[in-house]
């Protein structure tokens, strides 16, 4: 590590479209399912989302001891990730991996691309939580994932915000909720106003150049340590291991390779998502933040939404040094909420599906198991 770490030198662009792992920045995991919903019609639609189902698993985990585990059939293995401001499906590719394809046949994991980012439409209007999270009911909807207590949903910022608002819609339908980095209104903190934060956000689309847009918004998601660090080949997919995984395309084995820093594979996939065709446009990132800015729910709607999903069920958590919404975001939602479990985690930032991935997951599986003896 480098004394240092804000010294580490960055690679540019060039450099890093150029790097053998670029080709393959995005796995190769093929869905058990995929396709797109025409979703809010009468909502101002169809506005027409894109989806993947990955996993297929009929059974959930049941700890017997810290060695062995025992399999029963539960209709109750369904989970849905809701990805953040920005964000895309493959964004989720860590814990797609995961429950997806390493836990295939215990797991199906539904993924999508949010209104006005990735493969779903764009349309100019303005957007709201509210309206985004029918945009997830009529996913799951479309999909069959209906039935009382079926769905597990984790939502990350934006994302969390659209995820109040499912369990707002349909309580009755989730086994659990998991709100990461998240807020129930925007607050800055002392030091912030809300104005400027808008503005911090807004910056991230005014014209600069790429190199320094996508250094701006690492520093913002992740430490300085973090991004010097070398990119851990551990948690790459591997084609002879990983089920349902194609080959990294240019390699001659097909195996994936890691970036030189967790900084370059973050810029990678920036880089991807901008430069793939109508994926990301300032358009919809600002019909985003629009949601995001306007995003409020109320203690008596928090506490009445925790009442009909349970608390027991309920499961918050923040970072100490979250620099996209500050913890006392994730302070007040706990508060209002009263979760089953509400973690204020030191030195966490805004995206620990990504810097802490391993552990994230963990936590995640072991909730899940928590979650299944509730019924």
């Amino acid at each position: 590590m480098l004394n240092d770490c804000r010294a580490f030198i960055r690679p540019t662009a060039e450099e890093t479209i150029k790097h053998p792992a670029y080709p393959s920045v995005i796995w190769a995991l093929e869905p058990h399912q995929r396709g797109f919903v025409e979703a809010a019609h009468g909502r101002g639609g169809p506005v027409k989302i894109s989806w993947e189902i990955h996993g297929e698993g009929p059974t959930k985990l049941v700890p017997i001891n810290h060695s062995c585990r025992l399999s029963y059939t539960d209709n109750a293995r369904h989970l849905q990730l809701i990805m953040g401001l920005a964000g895309v499906k493959t964004s989720w590719q860590r814990q797609t991996k995961y429950f997806g394809h390493d836990r295939s046949d215990e797991y199906s994991v539904l993924i999508l691309d949010n209104r006005g980012m990735g493969d779903s439409d764009k349309p100019l209007a303005r957007y709201t939580t509210s309206a985004m999270a029918a945009d997830v009911v009529d996913v799951l909807d479309h999909v069959g994932w209906t039935a009382d207590r079926e769905v597990h949903v984790v939502g990350i910022s934006l994302g969390g915000m659209i995820a109040q608002e499912v369990a707002c819609a349909i309580p009755q339908r989730l086994r659990s909720l998991t709100l990461v980095a998240t807020t129930p209104q925007f607050e800055s903190g002392p030091a912030k106003s809300w104005g400027d934060a808008l503005w911090q956000r807004v910056g991230f689309v005014v014209p600069k150049s790429e190199e320094q847009g996508i250094a701006d918004t690492s520093r913002q998601l992740f430490a300085d340590e973090w991004l010097a660090a070398p990119d851990d080949a551990a948690t790459l997919p591997s084609p002879k291991t990983t089920p349902r995984c194609g080959p990294a395309p240019g390699t001659p084995d097909g195996e994936y390779l890691p970036f030189d820093t967790n900084f370059q594979r973050f810029q990678a996939q920036e880089l991807y998502k901008k430069r793939q065709k109508g994926w990301f446009t300032r358009q919809g990132f600002l019909c985003q933040l629009t949601a995001a800015a306007g995003h409020r729910k109320t203690p008596a709607q928090l506490r009445s939404m925790a009442d009909r999903v349970g608390r027991e069920r309920i499961m918050i958590m923040h970072g100490t040094a979250d620099n996209m919404i500050t913890v006392a975001n994730g302070e007040k939602l706990i508060k209002y909420v009263e979760p089953g479990v509400g973690l204020i985690v030191e030195g966490m930032g805004h995206a620990p599906l990504m810097d802490r991935a391993e552990w994230f997951n963990s936590l995640l599986e072991e909730r899940f198991i928590a979650w299944a003896k509730l019924g």
